[in-house]
């Protein structure tokens, strides 16, 4: 027994080993109970390459607090999902909106349906079930569905560059039929680039080839990082060729009035501003995390990557706004839905891709 009235200088032996164990094991509990002052939570620090230095989805170990960039993510996902599936319900339900525009922004609002879905997924299973083959399935999940909400962007655009460059034949069945192909096209891709984590390609058993997003490898992030690169340039050269086209017409117009009514062109450079505001804020969301995406490391601290795939994901959020809410049918046919008096019987004009 040691006696605590003792004076230190008398503790020895067997005494002064107990009493120095007994300090050591009082400091160890102290640790683990409350963080020393100062000290960086365990998802702010950067030195471990492997947890730390990627943003890991569906791993985190149960024991750590909240990432707050996670709460940020789950939150832009509510909004995106609530978002889009009213868009989706909207096309769904009204029979009028079947044109090929609508279709392809149905595929829009779906793809960023599916993506808000993900991204509330993810934090789900991040802090309640944690395992490889969960984080697999749901970083393939967003990865198909980011990429055919970018892709449906692609989609969009080239309708509306040939409905402007073949007008007079736009609105009829093989129109249908070529946005069928391209819808077929557009999900075809994304689906195999999200199974590919799935099916192998990832650092899960090489922590080495792993990107600032796990368990993606190097070169797979850095395959959509060029895809992305790809369908954004072929955005701004047809955005540049609509810009042609209206202006040759906008000409036209002025040596023949009675050729094509004046409202149509109004509506055509109407559309053109608002591909515009699309182009500038799908290239404000995206083109940070892409560039991260070629030039960050793993050993980088995962606050960069969170910060630069927060804003990707508000490009979803934007969407239904520039698209659907801001377009006078879709507010009518959502008017009609909240007040439960649907209008089947009620006619529709069918309105040009250039008008939406």
């Amino acid at each position: 027994m040691i006696d605590v009235n003792k004076p230190a200088c008398l503790l020895t032996g067997r005494e002064d080993d107990n009493l120095e164990t007994m300090n050591e094991s009082r400091v160890a509990n102290d640790s683990f109970l409350a963080p020393v002052a100062g000290e960086p939570l365990p998802w702010m620090e950067s030195g471990s390459a492997e947890r730390n230095g990627s943003l890991e989805f569906s791993t985190a170990p149960l024991d750590l607090p909240i990432n707050p960039w996670d709460i940020m993510l789950c939150m832009s996902g509510t909004v995106i999902a609530c978002e889009n599936a009213i868009v989706v319900a909207i096309i769904f339900y009204t029979p009028t909106l079947r044109t090929p525009m609508f279709v392809l922004i149905g595929s829009l609002a779906t793809a960023d349906l599916l993506a808000g879905m993900g991204l509330i997924l993810n934090f789900v299973f991040q802090y309640v079930i944690s395992s490889e083959t969960i984080s697999l399935i749901t970083v393939g999940f967003l990865v198909a569905s980011f990429t055919a909400s970018i892709s449906s962007l692609l989609a969009i655009t080239v309708d509306r560059y040939f409905s402007l460059y073949n007008a007079l034949t736009y609105f009829s069945e093989k129109t249908l039929q070529y946005v069928h192909l391209m819808l077929l096209g557009t999900w075809g891709v994304s689906l195999f680039l999200g199974l590919l984590p799935v099916l192998g390609w990832n650092c899960l058993d090489d922590a080495a080839s792993c990107s600032i997003v796990r368990p993606l490898t190097r070169s797979n992030l850095t395959l959509l990082a060029v895809s992305f690169f790809v369908i954004f340039v072929l955005m701004l050269s047809l955005y540049f060729k609509i810009c042609k086209i209206v202006c040759r017409h906008a000409h036209q117009i002025a040596l023949q009035q009675h050729f094509f009514a004046t409202s149509h062109y109004v509506a055509t450079k109407k559309g053109v501003s608002t591909l515009a505001i699309i182009l500038g804020t799908f290239g404000a969301s995206w083109l940070p995390f892409a560039i991260y995406c070629l030039v960050g490391e793993r050993e980088y601290p995962s606050v960069y990557t969170y910060a630069t795939l927060l804003p990707a994901t508000y490009n979803s959020m934007i969407n239904p706004i520039i698209y659907a809410y801001r377009n006078a049918e879709i507010q009518r046919s959502l008017y009609v839905l909240l007040c439960g008096c649907f209008q089947a019987n009620k006619a529709y004009r069918s309105r040009s891709p250039s008008e939406v």
